[in-house]
Order: C-alpha cells, then sequence, then structure tokens
C-alpha cells in the first residue's frame, strides 16, 4: 500500500471517529434538554413521510433530510470559501460540530415555541433524538457528496432537492429559513393548502 493511500485511510477513519464523538455529544446534551431518544410510539421507521402528523422528526429520515443534506452542500461551500487551506477533513469535523451545535439549538423550547407559532408546525415538539443525530449524519453525507461533486452539479442537486420536497410537501429549507425569520402570511396559508 503506498503512503498516499495509507493516509487517505487514516484520514477517513479518524474522520469517522470524530462523527461518531460528535453524534454521542449531541446525544447526550439533546437528552439532557428532555429530547426522547425514540419516537414516543415505541417503534423505529428508516421513513417517515407524513409532515403533519406527531411522528414527523421523530424517525430516521424524513422529508426535512433532505435540507439538511443542503445543509453539508452549504457548510462545504462556506468552509471552501472561507477556511479553503485546511484539510477536507479538519473541514468535515467542523461541519459535524456545527450541524450538532445547530441540532442542539433547534431542539430548545425557545427554537420549538418559535416553530410552532410561526409556521405549519404546529405539532412540532422537537427531534427525537434519533432523528437529530441522524440529521447530523445527513449534514455529514451532503459535505462529503460536495466535497467529491463538480460545484454545478452540487447546485443542482440542492435545487432539484428544494423543488422536489416544496412540490410534495409545501415546505423546505429556504421555506424554513424564510418563516423563521421573517413569516410571510403568504407563505403560510400556501403551506397550510388556502
Amino acid at each position: 500500500m503506498n503512503a498516499a493511500k495509507g493516509n487517505a485511510r487514516a484520514t477517513v477513519r479518524t474522520c469517522g471517529l470524530a462523527l461518531l464523538a460528535v453524534a454521542a455529544a449531541q446525544a447526550l446534551a439533546l437528552y439532557a434538554l428532555g429530547r426522547v431518544p425514540i419516537c414516543t410510539c415505541g417503534y423505529v421507521k428508516l421513513w417517515h413521510g407524513v409532515v403533519l402528523s406527531a411522528e414527523n422528526s421523530q424517525h430516521v429520515a424524513d422529508w426535512y433530510s433532505f435540507s439538511h443534506i443542503i445543509h453539508g452542500f452549504a457548510l462545504y461551500g462556506l468552509l471552501w470559501l472561507v477556511a479553503r487551506r485546511w484539510p477536507v477533513g479538519r473541514r468535515f469535523v467542523a461541519v459535524a460540530l456545527i450541524e450538532a451545535v445547530w441540532e442542539t439549538v433547534e431542539n430548545t423550547s425557545f427554537v420549538i415555541d418559535r416553530y410552532r407559532a410561526i409556521t405549519i408546525s404546529l405539532d412540532y415538539y422537537g427531534d427525537s433524538i434519533l432523528n437529530s443525530v441522524s440529521d447530523t449524519l445527513f449534514c455529514a453525507a451532503g459535505f462529503a457528496l460536495a466535497s467529491r461533486l463538480p460545484a454545478a452539479a452540487t447546485v443542482a442537486l440542492a435545487v432539484a432537492m428544494e423543488v422536489g420536497v416544496a412540490a410534495v410537501i409545501r415546505d423546505n429549507l429556504t421555506l424554513n429559513i424564510i418563516m423563521l425569520i421573517y413569516p410571510l402570511a403568504a407563505i403560510k396559508a400556501w403551506q397550510e393548502g388556502r
């Protein structure tokens, strides 16, 4: 085995271990916040596609998983701009940490109450720990994809995901950001099907 392959494997192993450590710390922080480990329904599904239900954001993946992949794309681009000299492994770990912190903040009472007050997520009471950690893993997967794909392909994938998710559930990352920062009655009405 040549040195480059050995270094690449070591980097992948180190990044994997760092991601596991970040996920474990995130899970502990969420548990301390009172989040439930899995859906209170008592079982785990790989996919739950019903947005307006008590099981949304409780299982491994849902329609919002696409948003977390896009987080990975966007954070890859941001760190490519501001920390281009960092090795890709260091940027990967930074992205995992950023996403884990966001997932923890997103599951505070303040943010949960904000979602419920101004979006269509009236029945949203926070993510399960499983879903939240899975979101961080989806972000990491998005980063890994962006690090290997041409920029145009990454942007095309992000646009396709945003348009596709909006068409299916009348929500997506862009709409989520708008509604959290500056809620618009017209968007809320469209999301409610009025």
